[in-house]
């Protein structure tokens, strides 16, 4: 699991925070906290907040305001994420034999095959800064929308075009997808939840600064 470096950068005046963009996003930002599948809160993380590139937040802007006319909020999981916390993770696959919360998070797999299957990237789109983890909220329940996995459930289940679940959470995906794709983001074929803007500014560079609105403001 070797990691490039050579192409890191800690600089972050092309970035934004999300809620300055779409003031109505939901954001629970797993990382930062211990709900995840390490089970810790994860290097590079000093705040629970959203961090996009400008052009990512603009396009998500558009996606929110669709969605909000059909009655659903934009939820954050995981926006922009530093290369430091991708090696926390990888770190943790090598090296720590902790697997506490795998009954929650990836209870058919093992540590190895979460990196072998392509759930777990040793560097990962989300430091190029236009990458997004989100589902939808139901203004009208309260609740998030029914999409037959919960973030971050590394499993066949949690793959897009996954079937064996009911027709109404295949069709919550299908809305969630589709908004994403009509607003120029691509998805990846593992994760409902993952999407990442098709013409991203930084295709080739990843960002090492931490998730902090004040590190951002400097």
């Amino acid at each position: 699991m070797k990691y490039d470096r050579s192409n890191i950068t800690q600089n972050p005046s092309g970035f934004v925070l999300l809620s300055d963009f779409v003031p109505g996003v939901i954001q629970e930002i797993r990382y930062y906290s211990t709900y995840n599948f390490i089970g810790d809160r994860i290097d590079g993380y000093e705040e629970p907040c959203a961090l996009l590139t400008k052009e990512a937040a603009r396009a998500l802007k558009t996606v929110s305001n669709e969605m909000m006319v059909q009655g659903y909020r934009l939820k954050v999981f995981d926006a922009y994420r530093p290369a430091g916390a991708v090696r926390h993770f990888v770190l943790w696959g090598i090296e720590d034999q902790d697997t506490r919360m795998k009954p929650y998070f990836y209870p058919d797999l093992t540590k190895q095959e979460l990196f072998e299957k392509g759930y777990i990237a040793n560097q990962s789109s989300h430091s190029r800064g236009s990458t997004i983890d989100l589902t939808l909220f139901d203004m009208s329940t309260g609740k998030e929308l029914d999409m037959g996995s919960p973030f971050d459930l590394f499993g066949v289940i949690s793959h897009p075009d996954y079937r064996r679940i009911t027709e109404e959470q295949y069709a919550n995906r299908m809305i969630l997808r589709n908004a994403m794709l009509r607003h120029g983001f691509e998805p990846i074929d593992c994760e409902w939840w993952h999407f990442t803007l098709k013409d991203e500014p930084y295709p080739d560079t990843y960002f090492e600064f931490p998730v902090s609105s004040a590190y951002l403001r400097r």
